[in-house]
């Protein structure tokens, strides 16, 4: 088994995808004296390089990359490798144009962009394992080789193929999850609407019909196209252990729940040697560095809490929303840093130096097109050198408060047409409960609804439509045990096949919430429920309501009006050692935050009101001691408590007692002791 650690890296990663073959060999050399003064300790290369290393089938030309990666190992830069198996040549295509994917309305896609693939087609299997297997033939032992990166993005922009090949395949992969044609039939409910099969050949994928199809069937063909991917990247991998035996293989992930929503990591993250991620700032008008947050959170949960990768994001703007700002002068710090407090043992970026063709020519970079006369590029070189003061962080986890559960097939489900409204989104609903939890000062892992959460004194959910007997099990055990349980609305409705719980709702969670819900009655679109409570607040909800019904849980909220006025509204339950709460509607900010906190009280969680809005404070701890980042992300200076002295990092100081963190900085603490 390979070590999970870039190879050859004594701290922590930084740099980010460099693409030489876009310029002439003159520029190569200025390339590398200028990622030696920024401190760049490892770069991606080769990713979308297909058609440079195999111009025709089968004729590879190496000449190109053997001059890169020596010239980087002369500098000392270390190399992140790719299997440019994203982009196959123009050539490829030409020769097999079945291996561009079908749309579920039957339209072919073109060769033009990039991740144009039908990764169930086996000339492309066949062609990929081919050009990896060169790779790993010619390089695997090379000194600069630090890491394998394979494709790029699985599931960015094409996930799923509609052809009929993978319609063949899918029949395969049914029949070998369910044995049975009756089986599919009882799993998917194809009684309803006469869908009934008798044979395996009958079932097609999901393809555009007059109406709503068949959702268990949408379902499951998500759950199919993942695996098929999964299977490309094994196949690449494994080849790749085999030639390259000691270098860890990774793909670049893209945990940010609005990235990329095609793709299971819980089961991509046990299949990868090192989590990776790439992370993208949303700027929508919203704190975009809660979203980070919360994608490094998820990130490192993937990863089961071991150190991960960021191996992309942005120096500055990105040119691929409708509207690209620039990052503010040190908010590329800020980001950085902010990702490798929630555990990434560095900071890449895409990409090294800015490009001046193709589709992303106006993305930002390392090196922009101004030159080192820049803003970013003096902001880069600062960044440099703070992660090499930073080496003593790698190899150490970051501490987690809280627990949050999230499936991504549940969202998958939830996700389909014919919901009790459309309004209701369970990513938002993560998006909220994560915000207050940030905004109390607790950092949070994520995990899967059947892990073991007894580390945890308060677990939320915050959206989980799709449950399995098996979590409802563990998340009763975990209360009984003495756990604090927070669950938002319409969670436990359906089992892992989309079919309603047998008995009232929400199935496998009525014995630990001690409730049922008669109905559901969602909202109109700018509808308004006002609740009210024990100490007189009344907090509002939005989107949905429910007619509650107490089995032993107590009414804490109350509904004042709206259909379900005078029921529960928002309810407590003991059970055994711990308490469950139930949240019937969507509350906002300041709703959520009073039941959070009252949760939290029940959880022996301590409020941290001593810490300004804005500023987090994470800890990561390791046999090189303990670290305390604080991440000051307003305008204004900012004092945060210590309970043990220190040495701060940045800066080489003593702290003892507090430590000020000017307007915009990051400081990181090496404790004592």
């Amino acid at each position: 088994m390979p070590d999970t650690a870039p190879k050859g890296l004594t701290g922590l990663a930084f740099g980010g995808d460099y693409n030489p073959e876009q310029w002439p060999e003159s520029v190569w050399q200025e390339d590398v004296r200028l990622m030696r003064e920024a401190g760049v300790t490892m770069v991606s290369v080769g990713i979308f390089s297909w058609a440079l290393l195999e111009p025709a089938p089968g004729r590879y030309d190496f000449g190109w990359l053997d001059r890169v990666l020596d010239l980087l190992h002369e500098h000392g830069v270390r190399v992140d490798l790719g299997t440019p198996t994203v982009v196959p040549p123009a050539w490829f295509y030409r020769a097999h144009p079945e291996a561009l994917p079908v749309t579920a309305d039957g339209t072919r896609h073109a060769f033009g962009s990039r991740g144009a693939i039908c990764h169930g087609n086996a000339d492309y299997r066949a062609a990929a394992a081919a050009i990896t297997t060169g790779l790993a033939e010619r390089y695997g032992d090379h000194p600069a080789l630090a890491l394998w990166h394979v494709h790029n993005e699985y599931g960015v922009p094409v996930s799923a193929c509609y052809c009929d090949s993978c319609a063949a395949r899918f029949r395969r992969w049914l029949a070998a999850a369910y044995g049975t044609v009756d089986t599919v039939n009882e799993a998917w409910g194809t009684a309803f609407w006469g869908q009934r099969y008798t044979d395996f050949d009958q079932i097609d994928p999901p393809r555009t019909t007059p109406t709503v199809g068949n959702p268990a069937q949408a379902l499951d063909y998500k759950r199919f196209a993942d695996a098929t991917m999964r299977e490309n990247f094994v196949a690449e991998r494994d080849i790749l252990h085999r030639l390259s035996p000691g270098v860890p293989v990774t793909t670049n992930f893209m945990t940010a729940l609005s990235q990329c929503d095609s793709v299971d990591y819980w089961a991509w993250g046990r299949e990868v040697d090192l989590v990776t991620n790439d992370h993208y700032l949303i700027t929508d008008g919203r704190r975009t560095h809660v979203n980070l947050a919360m994608a490094a959170d998820l990130t490192r949960s993937v990863a089961d809490g071991a150190p991960w990768l960021l191996l992309e994001h942005s120096t500055s703007g990105v040119n691929w929303q409708p509207r690209n700002p620039a990052k503010a002068p040190g908010q590329m710090a800020r980001n950085s840093l902010a990702h490798v407090a929630r555990g990434s043992d560095g900071a890449m970026f895409f990409q090294w130096r800015q490009s001046r063709r193709g589709a992303e020519k106006f993305h930002s970079a390392m090196v922009p097109h101004g030159g080192t006369d820049t803003r970013v590029w003096r902001e880069v070189v600062e960044l440099g050198a703070a992660a090499a003061a930073l080496s003593t962080v790698r190899g150490t986890r970051t501490e987690a408060d809280v627990a949050m559960l999230w499936d991504w097939h549940s969202w998958w489900a939830q996700s389909l047409q014919w919901r009790p409204s459309e309004d209701h989104d369970a990513r938002e609903r993560a998006d909220a409960f994560y915000e207050v939890l940030y905004d109390r000062h607790l950092t949070v892992d994520f995990a899967h609804p059947e892990a073991d959460l007894s580390r945890y004194p308060l677990v939320v959910v915050p959206a989980l439509y799709l449950m399995t007997e098996a979590a409802g099990r563990n998340l009763t055990e975990y209360v009984e045990r003495g756990g604090t349980l927070v669950v938002s609305y319409f969670s436990g409705i359906v089992d892992e096949h989309d079919a309603v719980h047998e008995g009232a709702h929400p199935g496998p969670l009525r014995d630990v919430l001690g409730l049922t819900v008669e109905e559901f009655s969602p909202l109109l679109k700018g509808e308004r429920v006002r609740l009210t409570g024990p100490d007189g607040s009344q907090p509002s909800g939005d989107v949905w309501t429910e007619f509650v019904v107490p089995r032993g849980a107590e009414t804490v909220w109350t509904y004042a009006d709206g259909l379900a006025a005078g029921r529960p509204a928002v309810t407590r339950h003991g059970l055994g050692e711990g308490t469950a709460w139930y949240v019937s509607t969507r509350l906002g900010a300041e709703g959520l935050d009073a039941v959070l906190g009252r949760a939290a009280e029940d959880a022996r969680i301590a409020p941290r009101a001593d810490l300004p809005r804005d500023v987090e404070v994470v800890r990561r701890t390791g046999a090189s001691g303990s670290h305390l980042f604080a991440i000051n992300h307003t305008a204004s200076d900012a004092k945060v408590p210590l309970d043990t002295p220190g040495t701060e990092l940045l800066t080489g100081e003593r702290t003892a007692g507090h430590l000020t963190v000017p307007a915009g900085a990051v400081r990181v603490v090496r404790l004592d002791g």
